[in-house]
This record gives structure tokens, C-alpha cells and sequence, in this order.
């Protein structure tokens, strides 16, 4: 035994001298290096699924009669046009194009825009379990390249009928499911301990960005150019990234054609104390009976309870609440999401320079950041309604809640990658389950509140929100770890 254990402490040494060597080599690229180029590929993609999650809810009030109707009071009958107003709009009108306009009802519309996903809660875990065996490349690929394809039909399906749009949605909420479920599984042979928080965040913060710039420019594209072009202009973003994913995405270094071989040597050796295999055994069993990660996907769905109503429900508040009218709707709206994604790829920068300066311990990083993405969004949401009356301390305070929110992508969210890299794509799955739930009871336990009490609805829903939150982060401090859990490895490899 004392041989065995001095043989393995002699080979652990000449793996950190190796380790060593290796990422001295390998400082020098920086953002330059192979694995960045991948984050921002990743990036790209989840850029063009933020878009396409988001078009429609942009583009119908311009497709829909009534929303559109409803704008016309506003335009001011009390000084009459002048001739070259009169001729500014004609020329308008002649190059502007006729884009249909349907009579939904606001039921139909609410099951066009749920309809993304009805396919969602059916994909995830079958996704995550093909991308731990087969790897996620081509299930990345294809689903970002089929959401894209049919983004380009939404305005076919909507002439056709309610019922063909509803198909597309469903299959497209299918197809974006493998995108945002099967990505976190390259990560598992692509990202260096150390730098595993950035490179995540670099890439998810795609999603933050995609929302941003569909809320910025999709209504000015539905007033100028017409709605269909907010569908034909991202569907080709989406079409151009999937062509970009192909080409230039591995599932790990070894078999990359244009990464250096130190860069390879650093990746490898950073990488060789885990076990990264592939497996078609499942040890479900273990995963039921494992607190951490029934305290990552608590925290899921109490995390999400929150964001789902921020989505759903935000442009309402500004609008109800704040008074706010539709322009300066989403301008505001473009502002939270803006700060989140920015603070997202801070903060992923910050936490691996806590971990490589050895200022804090993984687990450390992972239960404070837990901690500031919830503590703060909650002492927020208990202040919102009594604030409401200002609109610049309710934004500040908004601006605060969305920079802290960002803390848990360094948090509970990446946290499967720790404790299991193994299941990783499985168990991402598994935890979107978790998240698709909480979007489903989260807007419709929102809207049911908002209509039962006008005046103090919305204060029930931020302090509902706030309790979620908390209870979440409390089950994750209790029970979360950051270790690779024993039933996460080959040796004990439990059969399905």
C-alpha cells in the first residue's frame, strides 16, 4: 500500500511540474488561444437562439390587428400636415412593404408564444444523454442549423394557419433545446480548471447579448422594413454561425486540426485527473440519492422562478407600474439585459482569478457566487414596491438585481461540471427539465396574482420571487459540493 500511495504521490508531482510547464507555455496566447475561439463561436450561436427565442414576441404586436389598431389613436390630429409631410409619407408608403396582419385572439396568442415550448420538457434529457455518448458537435450544429431553417418559414406558417405556426414553434423549441442543453458537454474536454468559469460564461453570455439586440432592433425592423425581415434577418445570422459550428467545432483538442501543441499539451494535462470518458451506462440510481445534485437543480428551478417572471412580466411592469410607453419599454428592457450580459463575462473572469490565485476554494467560489446572485436580487425585489413612484431608483435598483443575478452562471449553474463531467450533457438535461417547469407555473402564478389585486400584486409577486430564491440558495449551501462525486467515476460505475 505505502508503495502504491508513493508511486501515485511521485505521479501526481510530475503531473503539476508537466501541468506547470505547460501553462507557462500556453500564457502567452491568452484570448487568442483555440479554446477562446471556441467560446466565441459558442457565443455566436447563443446569440442567434436568444434572437429566434425572442422574435416573435417582438414581431406580434406588428402582426396582429388589434395591437396595431391600438396605435393609431396616438398620432396628433391637432396641427395639420404640411405638404412636405404629406410627401415624406407617401414616399414612405411607396417603399415600405405590406406585411399581412392576422385576428388573433390574445388566447391564441398566448398559445402561439408558449408553443416554443411544448417540445422542450420531451428533449432535454434524451439530448444530454445522446451528447455523453456521441458527443455534442453535430447536435449543436444541427439544432442551431433546423431552428434557423424554420425561423425563415414562421412567416409561411403564420399565412398558412395558427396550426402550421404552432408545429414550427414546437419543433423549433425541440431544436434549440439541444443547442442550449448539449453545449455545456464540450466544455467538459475543452475547459482547463482554472478557466472553466470564463470560457462558460463567454459563451452562454451569447444568450444575454441575443436578447438584448432583439429587443434594441426588432420593433424599429417591424416599423421600417416590415416583421417578416425580423424572422429572414436572424434565421440567416442563425444559418451563418451553423455554417461557422461546423468547420471550426471539435468535441476535444486532440483531434482539432489548427490548435498548436502546446496549447493541446496544456488542455490535456490540466484535464488528465478527470474522467472524461464517454459512457452508455447511467448511474441513475447514485444521481437520485445525491444531495448535490438535488441542490443543483432546486436551485434551478427557484433561480428560474424569478427570471421567467422578469421576462414575462417586466414590459408589463414598466408599462402598468412605471408608466413607462413602448419605446422607452424597450429601451429599458435592453438596458437589464445589456448589464447582464456584460457582468456575466466579468464575473467569470473574476472567479478563475480567485481560483488560480488559490484566494478561495471551488466550492468557496461556487456557494458565494450562489449567494450574491440571490441575497442581493432579493433585498431588491423586497424594495420595488415601495419605491415604485420613482422611475430612476426603480431602473438603479433593477440594474443592481440583473449585475447580481449574473453571480449564479459562476455559481450553482455551471456547477454539474464539477461534480459529475462525466453526465454532464445528462444531467444539463435533466436540469432544464427543472427550468422549463419553473417557466411554466412562475408566469401563470404571475399573471393569476396581478389580476386578483391590482394595487398589491405586484409586491406579492416580488416577495413570492424573493422567497423562492432564498429557500433555493439555502438547500444549495446546505448540501452542494464541487468534488467529483464518487459515482461520477469509472471505477464505480453504477449500470443503468
Amino acid at each position: 500500500m505505502s508503495s502504491r500511495a508513493e508511486a501515485k504521490a511521485a505521479g501526481d508531482i510530475s503531473s503539476d511540474r508537466n501541468f506547470n510547464m505547460a501553462q507557462a507555455q500556453t500564457s502567452r496566447k491568452g484570448f487568442c488561444s483555440v479554446r477562446h475561439g471556441l467560446a466565441l463561436i459558442m457565443h455566436l450561436c447563443n446569440v442567434s437562439v436568444g434572437t429566434q427565442k425572442m422574435n416573435l414576441s417582438v414581431a406580434l404586436p406588428a402582426m396582429v390587428n388589434s395591437t396595431a389598431l391600438a396605435g393609431s389613436p396616438n398620432t396628433s390630429m391637432e396641427t395639420p400636415p404640411t405638404a412636405s409631410q404629406d410627401r415624406w409619407n407617401e414616399t414612405l408608403k411607396e417603399f415600405k412593404p405590406v406585411a399581412p396582419m392576422y385576428d388573433w385572439s390574445p388566447e391564441t396568442q398566448g398559445i402561439i408564444l408558449s408553443s416554443l415550448n411544448y417540445g422542450s420538457f420531451l428533449a432535454p434529457i434524451p439530448v444530454g444523454y445522446v451528447s455523453v455518448v456521441f458527443g455534442a458537435k453535430y447536435l449543436v450544429g444541427v439544432g442551431l442549423l433546423l431552428s434557423s431553417v424554420l425561423t425563415f418559414f414562421i412567416p409561411l406558417a403564420a399565412d398558412a394557419g395558427v396550426d402550421l405556426l404552432i408545429v414550427i414553434r414546437s419543433i423549433q423549441g425541440i431544436a434549440q433545446s439541444m443547442v442550449l442543453t448539449s453545449q455545456y458537454s464540450v466544455w467538459v474536454k475543452w475547459a482547463p480548471p482554472l478557466e472553466k468559469s470564463q470560457l462558460i460564461n463567454i459563451a452562454i453570455s451569447g444568450q444575454m447579448l441575443g436578447l438584448f439586440i432583439i429587443f434594441l432592433v426588432g420593433g424599429l425592423l417591424c416599423q421600417t422594413i416590415g416583421w417578416p425581415y425580423v424572422f429572414y434577418i436572424f434565421g440567416g445570422f442563425g444559418c451563418i454561425c451553423s455554417f461557422l459550428w461546423f468547420p471550426l467545432v471539435y468535441d476535444d483538442p486532440i483531434h482539432h486540426p489548427f490548435i498548436s501543441a502546446g496549447e493541446k499539451e496544456y488542455i490535456v494535462r490540466s484535464l488528465a485527473q478527470q474522467d472524461c470518458s464517454r459512457a452508455w451506462s447511467l448511474p441513475i440510481k447514485a444521481m437520485i440519492r445525491s444531495l448535490p445534485v438535488w441542490a443543483i437543480l432546486v436551485f434551478h428551478f427557484t433561480e428560474f422562478w424569478t427570471f421567467h417572471t422578469f421576462m414575462d412580466y417586466l414590459p408589463t411592469y414598466f408599462s402598468t407600474i412605471l408608466q413607462a410607453n413602448l419605446r422607452d419599454i424597450g429601451i429599458l428592457t435592453s438596458l437589464l439585459v445589456g448589464t447582464t450580459f456584460i457582468c456575466t463575462i466579468l464575473e467569470g473572469l473574476l472567479a478563475d482569478f480567485l481560483l488560480s490565485r488559490k484566494l478561495l476554494t471551488l466550492t468557496a467560489i461556487r456557494k458565494l457566487s450562489s449567494a450574491i446572485g440571490v441575497l442581493i436580487p432579493s433585498a431588491v425585489l423586497m424594495c420595488l414596491h415601495w419605491v415604485r413612484s420613482s422611475m430612476s431608483v426603480t431602473m438603479a435598483l433593477l440594474v443592481l438585481c440583473h449585475a447580481a443575478i449574473s453571480f449564479c452562471q459562476t455559481g450553482a449553474l455551471i456547477n454539474l461540471l464539477d461534480i459529475a463531467p462525466r453526465y454532464t450533457g445528462f444531467l444539463k438535461g435533466l436540469s432544464q427539465i427543472f427550468v422549463y417547469l419553473s417557466g411554466a407555473i412562475s408566469p401563470a402564478v404571475t399573471g393569476f396574482i396581478i389580476s386578483q389585486d391590482a394595487e398589491f400584486g405586484w409586491r406579492n409577486i416580488f416577495l413570492i420571487s424573493a422567497s423562492m430564491n432564498l429557500l433555493g440558495l439555502v438547500f444549495y449551501l446546505i448540501f452542494s459540493q464541487a468534488e467529483v462525486q464518487d459515482w461520477a467515476t469509472e471505477q464505480t460505475l453504477t449500470q443503468f
